[in-house]
């Protein structure tokens, strides 16, 4: 019996020092199992693949082409001119830098331009001074002689200005979204070209998209206004002669303004060393 016992302990010792291979590892069950075959048939999920060089690229590279065109300059709205031609004549209508780009006038802005030159020292001036030179000769409007006379010839040439001046500026301006200003185009062109370009824009003006137009305002303000005239005119002033010399007059007066509006800012920088805006 001890015999038996001893061989069993031997046995057992005998067995617990034999060195015995590792165990393998645990496969997990679910690699263990076999793949479906739909499983092996699938493509690749999207994030598994390579990817593509567009997602590599910049983010600049992948903007919209409207994000990536340049950013232009917002308009800038121009207030009404201040300075004066020859120290005296208003000049409200010019744009002295019209090369940036420029906002649109406002309806307001428009009447507020016709009211300006209206009500402008010069202009009240220059009507009565004309009103006086037509009472010395007893020239148009024929209203005759004395201080009645005086007085209608110059209420006369204030209601031609202010009537054209405001259909023109403020009612057709509107109307037909045209901008009443004068861009003027400055010493970067000759001086053929430019006063070309001002005798031009008695016909051509800027309409409020920025595109050039048929000047229409001005041209339907200064034909309506002296078409107006013959509700104040006596009938001796009535003629078509007398509606055409008014016509020439007008004219007249916008190429000289025009052709003013162009050229002071040079003759300032010349002779008074002003510095100009362009």
């Amino acid at each position: 019996m001890a015999l038996l016992l001893s061989c069993g302990l031997g046995w057992a010792q005998t067995d617990s020092t034999v060195p015995r291979p590792p165990a393998e590892p645990a496969v997990p069950a679910a690699l263990a199992a076999p793949l479906a075959p739909a499983t092996l048939a699938a493509p690749l999920a999207p994030a598994a693949r390579l990817a593509p060089a567009a997602l590599l690229a910049p983010a600049a590279l992948l903007a919209p082409a409207a994000l990536l065109a340049p950013i232009l300059p917002a308009p800038v709205v121009v207030p009404l001119n201040e300075e004066r031609i020859l120290m005296v004549i208003p000049d409200y209508q010019t744009v002295e830098d019209s090369h940036q780009a420029v906002a649109p006038m406002t309806a307001g802005e428009k009447w507020r331009l016709a009211w300006r030159e209206v009500i402008d020292p010069f202009n009240i001036a220059s009507a009565a001074m004309g009103a006086g030179f037509s009472q010395a000769g007893n020239e148009t409007p024929k209203y005759g002689v004395g201080g009645e006379a005086l007085a209608k010839r110059f209420g006369a040439a204030i209601g031609d200005f202010s009537t054209q001046n405001f259909l023109a500026a403020g009612v057709f301006a509107c109307l037909l979204h045209q901008d009443p200003r004068y861009f003027r185009q400055g010493p970067s062109s000759g001086f053929f070209a430019r006063v070309g370009y001002s005798l031009r824009q008695i016909v051509v003006t800027r309409q409020d998209s920025g595109a050039n137009a048929f000047n229409a305002s001005n041209i339907l303000g200064m034909a309506v206004g002296i078409g107006a005239s013959n509700l104040y005119y006596p009938s001796a002033s009535r003629t078509g002669t007398v509606m055409t010399g008014r016509i020439a007059t007008s004219l007249t007066g916008d190429v000289i303004g025009n052709l003013m509006s162009e050229f002071w800012p040079d003759v300032q920088k010349k002779f008074f060393h002003r510095k100009s805006k362009i």
